[in-house]
């Protein structure tokens, strides 16, 4: 299956100016890519996505962010 042949949905937030991720779903995976790189797809799962997503929302990530001075 190619890129072509995977059906994305976007954000119904992005107004089409701006990058975001889109979605999509093969079997049990999930895929996701960023519009303006849509060659590079991440492959997951819907448990694997729902413990990171949670883990987001949670500040588990925060050490990630920039930080100021």
């Amino acid at each position: 299956m190619t890129t072509e042949e995977i059906s994305w949905r976007k954000s119904s937030y992005s107004n089409g100016d701006t990058n975001c991720i889109e979605v999509s779903t093969i079997g049990n995976a999930v895929l996701l890519r960023e519009s303006d790189t849509p060659a590079t797809i991440l492959k997951t799962s819907r448990d694997q996505l729902r413990v990171f997503t949670l883990g987001i929302k949670a500040g588990e990530l925060d050490h990630f962010a920039p930080q100021s001075h």
